[in-house]
C-alpha cells in the first residue's frame, strides 16, 4: 500500500481481499475475478469526471465487465472497484467509526453496482440498501452501526 494511502488506514494488507473473497462466495461468485484499487482523491477525481461527469473526488467507482456494449454476462471477470481511501477516511469520521469499516461498506456497495444494482429510483435504492445491510451483517457488521451507503 503506498505510504500516502497507509496514513489513512491501518489494515492488515489482506483484509480487503479477504472481505472480497467472502462477499463473492456469499454471492455464489467464487469463480469470478474482481479487481480492487485503493487510491487517493487525486487518482479517483479524473475517473469520476471522465465517466460520471462530476469533477470532484468520490468514494467508490465500479466498472463492470458484464454490462455495456459487447459485454458478456458470463464473463469470469466481474469488474473493477476503485475506492478513495481519503474520502473513505473522511466519511468514516463523519459516520463515527474507523476507516476499515467504511472501506468494507464501500466494497459491498461497489460489488453490488458490478452486479447491476443501482440507487437512482427509490425502489431500486430500497432493494440495494437491503442487500447492503444483508451483506454487511454476513460480514459481521451491525448494519445499525456500520450503515449501508445507499439511502432512499
Amino acid at each position: 500500500m503506498p505510504a500516502d494511502i497507509a496514513e489513512y488506514v491501518q489494515l492488515p494488507h489482506n483484509t480487503i481481499a479477504a472481505d472480497a473473497d467472502r462477499l463473492l462466495a456469499l454471492l455464489y461468485l467464487s469463480e469470478t475475478e474482481l479487481s480492487i484499487v485503493l487510491c487517493d482523491d487525486a487518482f479517483i477525481q479524473p475517473l469520476n469526471r471522465d465517466f460520471r461527469g462530476k469533477d470532484m473526488p468520490t468514494d467508490v467507482l465500479s466498472f463492470s465487465q458484464r454490462e455495456g456494449e459487447g459485454a458478456d454476462s458470463d464473463d469470469p471477470i466481474l469488474g473493477d472497484v476503485i475506492i478513495s481511501v481519503q474520502t473513505a477516511s473522511r466519511q468514516a469520521a463523519q459516520r463515527g467509526y474507523g476507516t476499515d469499516k467504511e472501506l468494507r461498506v464501500l466494497l459491498v456497495h461497489g460489488i453490488l453496482h458490478l452486479l447491476g444494482h443501482d440507487h437512482i429510483e427509490p425502489d431500486d435504492a430500497r432493494e440495494m440498501q437491503l442487500e447492503e445491510r444483508r451483506l454487511l451483517a454476513l460480514l459481521g457488521e451491525d448494519p445499525e452501526v456500520v450503515r449501508p451507503l445507499t439511502v432512499f
